[in-house]
């Protein structure tokens, strides 16, 4: 395993943090966004908490985020995951680390339900998850389009068992 090191990334990691989000949306597969935000609109609408980094040589290989789900405080522990892998590191076990990582951080900061909607052909997120503990609880027909398709969605979650 390679050694990985984990930091809250902010705003100065953006550029890095953006090319990756941008590798995962030239996929098709990680995500409905067909533009990458600026930081400003990114930082609204993700959780100040479990902003994280892994590093490996210094480099940012991948990140991880929580959003809520919902404004209503009774979802204040419930939150949706974003993972993204640098193309140049995947492969290599760092998005299960990561993953662990964001578990971890998340519970630690009072979060019982993560939850993830994978686009059903993205195979590798959704064992990726499932590695973690996530279960599939649903899916979601057409519940959007990207590039004037369709697109299904598969409903993962994962419930605490220290919260």
């Amino acid at each position: 395993m390679e050694d990985i090191k984990f930091r809250n990334f902010t705003s100065d990691d953006w550029t890095k943090i953006a090319e990756i989000y941008k590798q995962g949306i030239e996929t098709g597969h990680a995500t409905f966004q067909k533009e990458v935000p600026s930081w400003d609109e990114w930082d609204k609408g993700h959780l100040k908490i479990c902003r994280l980094a892994a590093a490996i040589d210094g480099q940012i290989a991948g990140w991880a985020a929580l959003s809520s789900v919902s404004s209503r405080c009774v979802y204040a522990g419930v939150a949706e995951v974003s993972i993204y892998i640098d193309e140049n590191f995947r492969g290599r076990k760092i998005g299960k680390c990561l993953l662990e990582k964001l578990v971890s951080e998340s519970e630690q900061n009072g979060i019982w339900t993560l939850q993830a909607g994978i686009m059903q052909e993205n195979t590798p997120s959704i064992k990726l998850h499932e590695s973690a503990g996530f279960r599939q609880a649903g899916y979601r027909e057409k519940i959007g389009k990207l590039n004037g398709l369709w697109r299904n969605t598969i409903l993962m979650e994962r419930r605490s068992k220290i919260i």
